[in-house]
């Protein structure tokens, strides 16, 4: 074992490696040597460090990508979509299976453009275990790839994909959760090669972007997908709950084919909101075979929400809290149901302060703008029109009594302001503007 000792001679120190070791039973120092002085050991530990240091380094990600590419791995993505279409196309850096595994991988890890992909590729280190170099990524090779595959082959992947999933898993597929909603794409509104875009109601708020709708099932343990469904987003999601249904009922079947049990529709009980509520969909739903859970607004059933608070009972407490419920029986759409009413404070509680600490105080402010802009009696955009349209037309006389130019006159009351009527603005040509705004 080597370690420094420390001498000191004529007054100074100097430092000594020693060497020691057991001989005889006794410790013994088996070699000394000299490596300097402490300011030669120094200089020597800079030169060290210097040539241990690289010339230049490059951070690459690789956990979030690793780990993605690792499951789809296991689930065999690649491998089922590229069963499902048949042969790689000749020329093609990667097959249709690799590229849209690929391009699932970037829309979880870091979504971007397939202009894009190329370049954040490269950013990572997912060359190196998927041995895929970034110039097989390019944006045109990609599309090559993607576009040999029809969208019949596509459709019977998924089926595969998710019973591997439900397989691996071991998720429990008697209870499933159905909803649907639509997302804001940044397609141009003259691009004709994405019919699934279309206009309609945004969820994101975003309405001067085209929408593309999505209807997913996913396994209440565990939010594994079974099925989806993807249709233009102009269209209300009442309307495709039939095909979801019909999707399901297949698509369960498949599942637990392949995971050897009994395919009884029965088995399964399909949870969803009051969006998807309709006398078709409740009858479609009983010819496929399926148990279903709905929702029914409150404002549906005044009668039930004007129970005394005593008529409920009490859940169970360990299980739900203070969650209360009342069975009872009524006509819904047209057939007779089973409507449960439940209550849960721990809800309401929640609701009430974001009511209390978002809804009002939006509101608060809208209405303090408004109450600023009625009382200074004119807004600055019939301001900036007044001066726009003066500059523009030529002064002339407005007779006393007689309605300003081609505007009809505006008698007191007309326009209805909070607080009570806005007296009749004065005879001139700014207040033309007025009456117009009005």
């Amino acid at each position: 074992m080597a370690s420094l000792y420390k001498k000191v001679i004529s007054g100074k120190p100097y430092w000594y490696l020693r060497e020691m070791g057991w001989a005889g039973g006794k410790p013994t120092m088996i070699s000394e040597r000299y490596p300097g002085t402490a300011a030669e050991m120094e200089a020597l530990l800079d030169v060290r460090e210097a040539a241990a240091m690289p010339e230049r380094t490059r951070q690459l990600a690789f956990g979030d990508v690793a780990a993605t590419w690792e499951m789809m791995t296991g689930l065999g993505v690649a491998a089922i979509v590229d069963e499902a279409c048949g042969a790689r196309r000749p020329g093609a850096g990667a097959s249709a299976g690799t590229c849209l595994a690929l391009a699932a991988l970037n829309r979880l890890v870091a979504p971007c453009s397939r202009l894009g992909f190329a370049d954040w590729w490269r950013t990572t280190a997912g060359d190196r275990f998927t041995k895929i170099p970034a110039s097989v990524l390019d944006h045109r090779r990609f599309w090559d790839a993607v576009h040999a595959v029809s969208l019949e082959q596509l459709e019977r992947a998924p089926e595969k994909i998710a019973a591997r999933m439900v397989e691996v898993s071991g998720a429990d597929v008697c209870s499933v959760a159905r909803d649907m909603t639509n997302f804001a794409t940044f397609i141009a509104t003259a691009n004709g090669k994405a019919p699934i875009a279309q206009r309609g109601k945004a969820r994101q708020k975003r309405a001067g972007l085209r929408l593309a709708g999505l209807g997913l099932v996913v396994t209440r343990d565990g939010g594994i997908p079974l099925t989806w469904h993807a249709y233009p987003g102009d269209r209300p999601d009442v309307t495709q709950s039939a095909d979801m249904i019909s999707q399901l009922k297949t698509r369960y079947q498949a599942v637990c084919a392949a995971a050897g049990a009994r395919a009884e529709t029965a088995d399964v009980t399909v949870v969803f909101d009051a969006g998807q509520n309709s006398g078709a969909n409740f009858a479609h739903l009983e010819s496929a075979g399926l148990h279903w859970i709905g929702s029914v607004p409150a404002s549906d059933c005044p009668d039930l929400t004007a129970l005394p608070a005593s008529k409920p009972n009490l859940v169970d407490k360990e299980r739900f809290g203070g969650l209360t419920a009342c069975d009872t029986r009524r006509v819904v759409y047209g057939a007779g149901r089973r409507p449960i009413l439940t209550h849960s404070p721990e809800l309401r509680e929640s609701q009430a302060r974001g009511f209390d600490g978002t809804t009002l105080a939006e509101a608060a402010g809208k209405l303090d703008e408004l109450a600023a802009a009625l009382a200074r009696g004119k807004t600055r955009r019939a301001k900036a029109r007044s001066r726009r349209r003066s500059r523009t037309s030529p002064a002339r006389p407005v007779p006393s009594g007689s309605p300003a130019g081609n505007w009809p006159e505006t008698s007191p009351g007309t326009c209805a302001w909070p607080g009570g009527p806005t007296p009749a603005p004065a005879r001139s040509r700014r207040t033309r503007s007025s009456a117009r705004t009005c």
